[in-house]
């Protein structure tokens, strides 16, 4: 099966096809890393997946969803993190990555609604336009400000590239910052971070230009994008595919395609694979590699997409959570050789 067959990025080669899609598990204290989060991302690595990645982590603390949301702005949370990323690399053949990410005005939450200053902090976004109706006004940015937060994004950086993370990921798909930024529905700048579609871009490219200063032929550089925002007049796949045309000349190596998130009650049409046509526009007509994600659950159609050139990987996100050895039993079950952790080695089937 191609879906356990090995792929390179740069100096990165995954052993499989199969990917923990990044998930927000709200359990962080101070942006800290945990025994919850060094079993739930070990658990997955001795699954056999090819790439762990870790969930949206804030470059800053305004960055967080929550106040349970991971970060990686201090020397504190970054150890935390190395922790995991070396136990992975000791104990499985997985690769692992960050994605590194800023809320903007989806911040400051808990169980999806909207908490007060005091418990929370002031939001932040390309333009005065709230995610919903209900919530307050977000600050705008000034210039200043967004070139001291694409500093935030290379320190953060820097950081995982030194706890050893082999892929860096930058959120800018689900109606966070760099999506905010994106979308013409919710930038109205008149800057040169408004208006056309380049002003608009310009915060991502300078991030992706501030990633790669810090980054090796030793780390791949993946960009999540929400493909389409299911909105009129807003972001929509040609936007992506253009998009990924430019990111594709700055050493952007995956474009991981996702959709939605940046306008509130849009009609999202939930059925399994529902993404991967999306996947497959950003492959096939910006010539780069891209990962397919959104309600895949079993490894005939992972495999189906792959040999239909839709996608380069298979993120894996609620599935993942329901069998962290989704991978090693895909692998049994079609006579193909995965990772397995050799301490379990008396479970594994005869031939």
């Amino acid at each position: 099966m191609k879906l356990f067959t090995p792929i390179k990025f740069r100096n990165i080669e995954l052993k499989n096809r199969i990917v923990m899609s990044p998930m927000c598990m709200y359990s962080a204290e101070d942006g800290v890393a945990n025994d919850f989060h060094f079993v739930h991302y070990g658990s997955r690595a001795q699954g056999g997946v090819g790439l762990v990645m870790v969930e949206a982590t804030g470059v800053e603390p305004r960055g967080r969803i929550t106040n349970k949301c991971l970060g990686i702005w201090n020397d504190e949370q970054a150890l935390a993190l190395k922790k995991i990323v070396d136990f992975v690399h000791q104990n499985s053949e997985s690769k692992i990555g960050i994605q590194l990410a800023h809320a903007g005005r989806k911040g400051s939450t808990w169980e999806n609604r909207q908490i007060s200053i005091e418990e929370g902090w002031e939001t932040i976004a390309p333009s005065p336009i709230p995610f919903h109706h209900s919530e307050r006004t977000p600050h705008v940015l000034t210039i200043e400000e967004i070139k001291n937060l694409v500093e935030d994004f290379q320190k953060a950086t820097k950081r995982a590239v030194e706890a050893g993370f082999d892929v860096i990921e930058i959120h800018g798909a689900h109606g966070y910052l760099i999506h905010q930024f994106l979308s013409p529905l919710s930038n109205t700048r008149t800057d040169e971070y408004g208006g056309n579609a380049e002003n608009r871009a310009r915060f991502l490219m300078e991030i992706v230009d501030a990633v790669n200063s810090e980054i090796t032929e030793n780390q791949a550089l993946f960009v999540r994008i929400s493909g389409t925002e299911y909105a009129e007049n807003g972001w929509e796949i040609s936007d992506s595919v253009e998009l990924a045309k430019i990111l594709k000349t700055k050493n952007v190596n995956l474009i991981d395609v996702s959709s939605g998130g940046n306008i509130s009650g849009v009609t999202i049409p939930l059925n399994p694979g529902y993404q991967v046509p999306l996947a497959e526009a950003v492959k096939k007509n910006a010539d780069i590699k891209t990962g397919a994600v959104g309600l895949i659950t079993d490894a005939n159609h992972a495999e189906e997409i792959l040999e239909n050139e839709q996608a380069d990987l298979i993120f894996l996100a609620r599935e993942i959570l329901r069998n962290p050895y989704f991978a090693v039993q895909s692998a049994w079950e079609n006579d193909e050789e995965n990772f397995y952790p050799h301490q379990y080695l008396r479970a594994k089937p005869a031939k």
